[in-house]
C-alpha cells in the first residue's frame, strides 16, 4: 500500500514537472516571436544655406491707370465707335457729338477776327498818318496820343478774336471724344441721341489699364518695419521681389512699388502697393488675392522634406530624428514657411540632424531602427508660407 503510493507521487511529481518544462518552453517560444527587430527607416541629413522667409499678404488688385471719359462739350452723343469690353488705345475716337452747332460757332469767331484784323488796319493807316502830321506840327499832341491809343486797342481786339477762335476750334475738336489712355474699356454710360455735358462733364465710359496691375495690400506695422529690412539695401522696399497667388493659377513675380506715406490710426496698418505684368488682362481689378513678400533673410536657414513633419496632439510640428545611437527622438519645430515643397524651420533643428523621411509609422521615440537611405536636404533662398 505504501509502495503504491509513493509510485503515485512520483508519477504525479513527473508530470507536473513535464508541464512545467512545456509551459517554459512555449513562453520562451512566444517571448522569441514578440522580441520587435530594428524598423528600417530613410532619413535625409539637414544642410543650412541662405534662405529668406515670407509671408502671404491679402489685397487687392487696381488698374494701374484708370481714365473716367467725359464729355466735355455740350451736345447730342451720334455715335458710339468702339466696342464694349474691349482694349482701346490712346487717341482712339469712341463718341461722335453732334458738331454742327459747334462749327457754327467756329465760323462766328473766324469772322470776328477777321473784322477785328481789318478795325486794326484802319487804326494802323491812321496812326501812321498822324505820326507825319504830328512831326510836321499839324495836329496837337493829344490827337495823336488818341490815334496810338486806338491802334493799340485795335492789336488788342485781334488778339481777343484770336483766342475765341482758338477756342471754338478746340470745342469742336472735344465734339470727336477720344480715349486719353490705352486699356480696356467699359461699357458705355450714354447712348446715341444724348444730351451731354449741359451743365456738367457727363460721364461717358471708364477706360482702364490693366498691364501692369496693382496689388495693394496691407501689413501691421511691426511687419513692414521686417519687410524694409528684408528687403536690401538702405532699408528700401521698392524694388523688392514679391509673388502673386492665386488659387489655380500658376504664382506671377512682380514688385513693390512703394509703401504709404502715413499709418491707419484706426487699423495701425500701412498699405504696400506692388506690380505685376498682366499681358494676357487675367487679372482683373478688385479680385482678392494675396501677395507673398520677404520678412526675413537667414543666412544658415534649414528645411525639411514635407512629408517628415508630424503633428503631436496639441497641433504642434515635429519631426523623428535618428541620433548617433540609431534611436529615435522626436523634436517639436517651429516653422516659418514652405519652398518648393519644404518647410523651413525657424527652431528645434540643427544642421547635421537626420530626420526620418519614410518609415515613420513604424518608429516611437527610444526605437532603435536600422538607416536604409538617406540623403542630404537642399534649402534654397526663397520661400512661401
Amino acid at each position: 500500500m505504501l509502495a503504491a503510493h509513493r509510485r503515485v507521487s512520483v508519477l504525479l511529481l513527473s508530470l507536473i514537472c513535464g508541464l512545467c518544462l512545456l509551459l517554459s518552453a512555449c513562453h520562451h517560444s512566444e517571448s522569441e516571436e514578440e522580441a520587435p527587430s530594428s524598423a528600417g527607416v530613410t532619413v535625409e541629413v539637414a544642410q543650412a544655406a541662405p534662405l529668406v522667409v515670407t509671408t502671404d499678404l491679402n489685397g487687392r488688385l487696381k488698374a494701374s491707370r484708370v481714365a473716367e471719359v467725359r464729355a466735355r462739350v455740350s451736345g447730342i452723343v451720334l455715335k458710339r465707335l468702339y466696342q464694349e469690353g474691349h482694349q482701346v488705345s490712346a487717341g482712339d475716337t469712341l463718341f461722335q457729338i453732334d458738331p454742327e452747332p459747334l462749327q457754327v460757332e467756329v465760323a462766328r469767331a473766324r469772322a470776328a477776327l477777321d473784322k477785328a484784323e481789318a478795325n486794326r488796319s484802319d487804326a494802323g493807316r491812321k496812326a501812321q498818318r498822324y505820326e507825319r502830321l504830328i512831326n510836321a506840327n499839324a495836329i496837337s499832341r493829344q490827337d495823336y496820343e488818341s490815334i496810338r491809343g486806338l491802334s493799340q486797342q485795335a492789336d488788342a481786339e485781334v488778339a481777343s478774336a484770336k483766342a475765341e477762335l482758338a477756342s471754338a476750334r478746340l470745342k469742336l475738336g472735344y465734339a470727336t471724344v477720344t480715349a486719353p489712355i490705352s486699356g480696356r474699356i467699359g461699357p458705355a454710360q450714354v447712348t446715341e441721341g444724348a444730351l451731354v455735358g449741359q451743365n456738367e462733364a457727363t460721364l461717358m465710359a471708364t477706360i482702364q489699364q490693366l498691364d501692369p496691375i496693382y496689388a495693394d495690400i496691407t501689413q501691421p506695422l511691426e511687419q513692414y518695419t521686417a519687410i524694409r529690412q528684408a528687403g536690401g539695401e538702405g532699408d528700401r522696399i521698392d524694388g523688392t521681389d514679391v509673388m502673386l497667388i492665386q488659387p489655380g493659377d500658376e504664382a506671377r513675380a512682380g514688385q513693390l512699388l512703394f509703401s504709404d506715406t502715413s499709418v491707419d490710426q484706426g487699423t495701425g496698418q500701412v498699405t504696400l502697393r506692388s506690380a505685376f505684368a498682366n499681358a494676357d488682362q487675367s487679372l482683373l481689378p478688385g479680385a482678392f488675392v494675396q501677395v507673398r513678400v520677404p520678412v526675413k533673410r537667414l543666412e544658415k536657414g534649414l528645411t525639411v522634406a514635407q512629408r517628415a513633419v508630424q503633428r503631436d496632439g496639441a497641433g504642434e510640428p515635429v519631426v523623428m530624428i535618428v541620433n548617433d545611437e540609431d534611436r529615435i527622438e522626436k523634436r517639436t519645430l517651429t516653422l516659418g514657411g514652405v519652398h518648393d515643397g519644404r518647410w523651413i524651420v525657424l527652431n528645434g533643428l540643427k544642421e547635421g540632424d537626420r530626420v526620418v523621411t519614410s518609415g515613420l509609422q513604424q518608429v516611437s521615440p527610444g526605437m532603435s531602427v536600422n538607416v536604409e537611405s538617406g540623403s542630404a536636404s537642399e534649402p534654397s533662398a526663397g520661400s512661401s508660407p
